[in-house]
């Protein structure tokens, strides 16, 4: 279960004005929406809840709700991403109810084959606990650092499935806390460190390094695949948060230089079945990286990152995780906004 702060939620969307407003939340939140939706009826509001399958906060449901006739969005599960939105919208970070120090306790002689200064990183749903980590941490001999990342993220310490930015600091190792292999597989790869991922669910440890070199390698041999390919589908989504126009258009532009067909393509949800009509011999995804590394063996064509592309090319030699980097943050600026519209708040 999760945490979602009911009352200042109800707060928040009073400030606003709101009377009707639509709930979006990812599959794994669904009964929280639906807790929250029921409050919210009860305090006079009329709500919506959001049925299609959301990828993060780069994919807000404003301009459905902005369809609907909501006054806000509230959208659930995500931390706050700077997004020109069409309604107001409350980024609702639903954290996780479990304490992460225990399954440190039981890691301590793992963790520490990373060295003496490590850096600690996390995603949304742990974040509130990553000061109790550190302290642990900290008692314990280590030197932690806490990067700050760049304006894509809400909070020091935080990385997204796209955006590994607050791990890329000086440091022997880097420790991530949290569930899942995506998340620590990136941040491997991003900072070429020694990374261990510990799971504060089960308690156990996983070392990602070899399992980095193991996703390299299949990337490689997607790579190989696309290597005979003479026409390119360029797909790029429509999704707020993941829309890289002029990303798609460079890399058309290399591969138009160096002799191949390349035609841009623009979809919102990415799946191969969609493309099948098409003549492309391969594709390169310019959106979510998880895209073409989650769901290639679902594609019967080669589908490449745009830094895969720069391989194939020979523009570059050493494999690199594809990022949407962020702008350098401000951190004059207040941290993890969860409110974007008119007012800021939560």
């Amino acid at each position: 279960m999760h945490e979602v702060p009911h009352g200042e939620i109800l707060e928040e969307l009073k400030g606003l004005g709101a009377r009707k407003v639509l709930i979006q939340s990812p599959e794994g939140l669904r009964r929280e929406a639906e807790e929250l939706a029921r409050f919210l009826e009860e305090n006079g509001l009329t709500v919506i809840l959001h049925g299609e399958v959301n990828y993060g906060a780069c994919d807000p449901a404003d301009e459905d709700a902005k369809k609907l006739g909501c006054d806000a969005l509230i959208h659930l599960g995500h931390s706050y991403m700077r997004l020109n939105l069409e309604v107001p919208t409350i980024f609702v970070p639903a954290f996780a109810k479990v304490d992460v120090v225990p399954a440190l306790k039981r890691n301590l002689s793992e963790i520490r084959k990373l060295g003496k200064r490590i850096a600690l990183v996390t995603t949304a749903q742990h974040i509130h606990r990553l000061g109790e980590a550190r302290d642990f941490l900290e008692k314990n001999g280590f030197e932690v650092v806490i990067g700050r990342g760049d304006s894509r993220v809400s909070w020091p310490g935080q990385v997204l499935g796209c955006n590994f930015s607050s791990a890329k600091v000086e440091a022997d190792g880097v420790l991530f806390i949290g569930s899942g292999l995506f998340h620590p597989l990136g941040v491997a790869i991003a900072t070429k460190k020694p990374t261990l991922a510990v799971n504060p669910y089960s308690g156990d440890a996983t070392w990602m390094n070899a399992e980095a070199e193991r996703l390299i390698r299949k990337r490689w041999a997607q790579i190989a695949k696309a290597m005979d390919a003479k026409s390119f589908g360029v797909v790029v989504s429509t999704k707020k948060g993941q829309l890289r126009l002029a990303e798609a258009e460079k890399v058309i532009k290399l591969l138009r230089e160096h002799g191949r067909e390349a035609r841009l393509i623009a979809m919102d949800r990415i799946s191969y079945p969609e493309l099948e009509g098409f003549s492309f011999e391969a594709y390169v995804v310019v959106a979510c990286p998880r895209v073409p590394i989650d769901d290639s063996e679902n594609w019967r064509k080669p589908v490449l990152t745009p830094r895969e592309v720069e391989l194939l090319l020979g523009l570059k030699e050493e494999y690199e995780f594809d990022e949407i980097r962020g702008a350098e943050r401000r951190w004059d600026e207040p941290l993890g906004v969860a409110v974007h519209g008119p007012k800021a708040g939560l």
